[in-house]
């Protein structure tokens, strides 16, 4: 039994003196949703088991040199989530509202990827005007699928509806209905997969930056990564990122824009193999890390 096993149950096992929802700067929200899932299943899974593998992170962080945790970060209970996408949309939006009125920053765990939408929602009601930048390996640019236009498939196309400009990094498939949609908008950017393993040095990222708005909402669907990194997710591709492409990228976002929020989303955890349940952990704890590291 390890130290872990001992600590509170919230993010990164803190003492309550670190999670005082009035002294937090930083709120996770974990949202075990899973409705609308169209091949591997497991999602509902990921915020516990994100939350679980957190408590075994060191909270020193040897990149920024200090203890992110420092500035508090309270983990509400799961949000309730035995209801229809077209309402969790809404009841995400109304919770991410009142948290952003209190000056919180909000970490998002998922849960399938359908839940952005109404975490960007909930962000647009106190931000306005940004952009989103989606991580990931497929557009999710569907009108409608599997019967739903609240599917996860289709969660990037509903922001843009929104007037919100998105930049999606690491894509890896579409489809041809996707394709089409993509033709000559401008309020959408790819990055592909192929492009970024082709590009020299960190080309990708310069792109990236170049497409995004002063303040950035990120959004990371794990099946970004590459699935010999990260093999717990629903819909895996080969040809994905590694852990430094990604937070090099997010690090950068950090550093030359207000980034307002984060999710993570679509890990599917995999009985004994706690890697990419602790890889999940440590890039919210990253993210939390560069939000509030001064001179960046």
């Amino acid at each position: 039994m390890t130290k872990a096993n001992f600590l509170p149950f919230n993010f990164l096992g803190l003492d309550a003196a670190d999670t005082d929802l009035n002294r937090a700067k930083v709120v996770i929200l974990p949202v075990p949703f899973e409705r609308t899932v169209s091949f591997g299943r497991g999602t509902s899974k990921g915020p516990h088991s994100i939350i679980y593998a957190s408590r075994s992170l060191e909270l020193y962080d040897d990149e920024l040199n200090y203890e992110p945790c420092g500035v508090g970060i309270h983990t509400l209970s799961e949000l309730e989530s035995n209801v229809d996408p077209a309402q969790m949309v809404g009841n995400l939006s109304d919770v991410c509202t009142e948290l952003l009125d209190k000056g919180k920053f909000i970490i998002t765990l998922g849960g399938e990827h359908s839940i952005t939408y109404g975490t960007v929602k909930g962000h647009k009601n106190k931000f306005g005007e940004f952009s989103v930048l989606n991580i990931d390996a497929h557009c999710d640019l569907r009108d409608t699928y599997e019967g739903t236009k609240f599917n996860h498939a289709c969660v990037m196309r509903r922001i843009l509806e929104e007037g919100i400009p998105v930049t999606e990094v690491g894509i890896r498939s579409y489809s041809a209905e996707e394709a089409e949609f993509i033709k000559d908008r401008k309020d959408i950017k790819i990055i592909h997969g192929r492009e970024i393993a082709e590009s020299k040095k960190v080309k990708w990222v310069e792109d990236a930056l170049s497409t995004l708005l002063p303040k950035v909402y990120i959004s990371v669907d794990i099946d970004a990564f590459d699935p010999s990194i990260v093999p717990g997710t629903g819909t895996p591709e080969p040809g994905g990122l590694d852990w430094y492409q990604v937070i090099g990228l997010i690090r950068e976002v950090f550093r030359s824009r207000q980034v307002i929020g984060v999710d993570i989303v679509e890990l599917a955890p995999i009985a004994g193999i706690m890697g990419p349940d602790v890889l999940a952990a440590k890039l919210a704890y990253k993210a939390i890390g560069y939000k509030f590291k001064k001179n960046l």
